[in-house]
């Protein structure tokens, strides 16, 4: 029996990571929510979880009147989530915290030498040099949680890394696919939160309305798997039945295919190498009948365009554009700027900043800061 801890534990990829627990009888040690204490505490008296965190700490009052009379220990804030990734007898931690938040309790894990299932793209795309570098030295596996990061992890399986050509990152669209610009300007919170395909939490979906989502995941797979900007291609695949693939150099392209269910990569990453029995519909080709594809609108869309060439240009940008678009999302959604504003926002940063080089955590702490701060002053002094 594995034991596992799980940061966010009750959001979208949390709540689903449970439902694989529950099934397989997995050992829940720890749970972390950001505010949601009333899921929390259901979650900690179900699966007996010996410690809980609570991210926010005005919400700790509240989490120990829900836990009253249990013994488990309650824990706040990122200290609270940093011990919580340093508890001895896990044998996997599943982050998916939303945000640059998960950064410094992906790099606890690793420095504690538990492996790490992945759902925040954020880790990587911040601090991926000093997250990869740290898992080497300490012999941690990092299992992508993500469906399509799974995808080609799952296509990589009894080959040799060496021999891969290219790998082919698939993306919904969105659900703004086909749009322009001139059509996008008077887009409301509403409409960005409608995806065609998967539920996830508001900020991920937005990021899937700009595809910004999509060059989160660019930069996170060039660390993940090594690889050169030149060496990933994104492609438009409309029905999410094709998570990704990989070609080689023989040109052959080895796919995982399945139902957008984000069960079965989160049941491939908490169980691997083992597959067994998923709680998820099977696919049925033949009821989808049609497959599609399309190349992405940069033009359209340029927070892809941005993402990709943050990496490209390396150093602190991509931290820089993540903190940029965590920080316009937020204004987004609480309705202080307009949807095409986030756009503007990202690429902004990418033109302004300045570009350093990433010696440790406080140099990447530094660039998402002033990422933030050039978003709110932006915001605040000027008609964007």
């Amino acid at each position: 029996m594995k034991t596992i801890t799980v940061l966010g534990s009750t959001g979208s990829i949390g709540t689903q990571a449970l439902e694989v627990a529950r099934k397989h009888n997995i050992k829940v040690k720890a749970l972390a929510s950001r505010s949601n204490t009333e899921l929390l505490a259901k979650q900690a008296a179900e699966f007996g979880a010996e410690y809980v965190c609570v991210y926010r700490n005005d919400k700790v009052g509240d989490l120990k009147e829900r836990l009253s009379g249990q013994r488990t220990e309650i824990l706040s804030g990122m200290d609270g989530l940093k011990a919580i990734a340093s508890l001895d007898g896990v044998d996997i931690m599943l982050n998916s915290v939303v945000g640059m938040v998960g950064l410094e309790p992906t790099l606890t894990a690793i420095e504690h030498k538990t492996d790490i299932a992945l759902a925040n793209k954020e880790t990587l795309v911040t601090g991926g040099e000093l997250v990869i570098k740290a898992a080497e030295r300490n012999g941690v596996r990092i299992f992508p949680v993500d469906s399509e990061h799974s995808a080609v992890f799952q296509c990589l399986q009894g080959n040799k890394r060496e021999q891969v050509k290219k790998i082919i990152l698939t993306a919904s669209g969105g659900p703004f696919y086909g749009k322009k610009k001139s059509e996008l300007e008077n887009v409301t919170v509403a409409d960005a939160l409608n995806h065609p395909n998967w539920s996830m939490g508001n900020k991920i979906t937005i990021d899937s309305a700009t595809l910004m989502n999509k060059g989160l995941e660019f930069i996170e797979a060039m660390h993940l798997f090594g690889l050169k900007p030149e060496q990933i291609e994104i492609v438009v695949h409309r029905e999410s039945v094709v998570h990704s693939a990989v070609e080689y150099n023989d040109c052959s392209v080895i796919a995982q295919l399945g139902v957008p269910d984000m069960k079965i990569p989160i049941q491939y990453a908490l169980l691997y190498p083992e597959r067994t029995e998923c709680p998820v519909k099977p696919l049925s080709l033949t009821d989808y009948g049609t497959l599609t594809f399309a190349k992405p609108d940069y033009e359209t869309f340029d927070c892809l365009r941005a993402c990709i060439k943050a990496v490209t240009v390396g150093g602190t940008m991509p931290a820089a554009v993540n903190g940029a678009n965590e920080a316009a999302v937020e204004c987004f959604l609480n309705g202080k700027i307009g949807f095409l504003d986030i756009g503007k926002l990202v690429c902004g940063a990418l033109e302004k900043l300045e570009r350093k080089e990433i010696a440790g955590l406080d140099d990447v702490l530094r660039a998402d800061a002033e990422a933030r701060n050039y978003v709110y002053k932006k915001i605040g002094k000027t008609q964007i």
